[in-house]
Parts: structure tokens; sequence; C-alpha cells
């Protein structure tokens, strides 16, 4: 059974810094492309970032490109947003994702078949 588990959420100030942590378990992480969505009430889940199977690819959502990097570890099964820079408006649910079938990252939420439950950022003015 394939489980994700996010880490690393909480309140931090506006201009700080997180980083989000995902723990996989079930099968072999380092094959697969992985991506990280946010999910802010009232609003759709966009995607944040995506990286593919060997960290050599990655891809950004608008919102967050020169402020969020995705890394991933597949000796340590663990993937990795590191968030600088943050605002008010990056205050969201964070999910962490992973395709089951491809090595590569994808960009919309049906492409991931595995999901996290999520953990809380929160960007204070």
């Amino acid at each position: 059974q394939v489980q994700l588990v996010e880490s690393g959420g909480g309140l931090v100030q506006a201009g700080g810094s997180l980083r989000l942590s995902c723990a996989a378990s079930g099968r072999t992480f380092g094959n697969y492309g992985m991506g990280w969505f946010r999910q802010a009430p009232g609003q759709e889940r966009e995607f944040v970032a995506g990286i593919n199977w060997n960290g050599a690819n990655t891809h950004y959502g608008d919102s967050v490109k020169g402020r969020f990097t995705i890394s991933r570890d597949n000796a340590k099964n663990t993937l990795y947003l590191q968030m600088n820079s943050l605002k008010p408006e990056d205050t969201a649910v964070y999910y962490c994702a992973s395709r089951k079938y491809y090595s590569d990252y994808g960009i919309g939420r049906n492409e991931y078949d595995y999901w996290g439950q999520g953990t809380q950022v929160t960007v204070s003015s």
C-alpha cells in the first residue's frame, strides 16, 4: 500500500522560509514522477511543482517560480519543497502526490494517483 506523509508545515511570517517533506513508502519511490499541489479555502487544488524520477527535470507553477524549489532524495524515499520569500497568498494546505505509472512529472491533478493527507502552511503579513 502506497503511503505519502507530509511534514514541515506551520506558521511563518511573510518573507520567511519553510521546507516541506514527503516521506513515501509502499513501492519503489525512485521510479516515479512526483509533485506538490496546494489548496486554499474555497479554491481548487493547484499545481505547485513537479519533478521527474531522478530529479533532472522540474517544473513550477507561475506563482511560485523563483521562490520554491522541489527536490528528491531517492535513497531516503523523500520528496522536498523548499519555500522561500513566502507571501500571505501562499497560505494553503500543501499535498504531495505520486504518479502510478510514469517516471516524468505531470502538471494536472488527474495525472497523479497517490496523495498525502496534506500539511498546513500559514503565512502571516
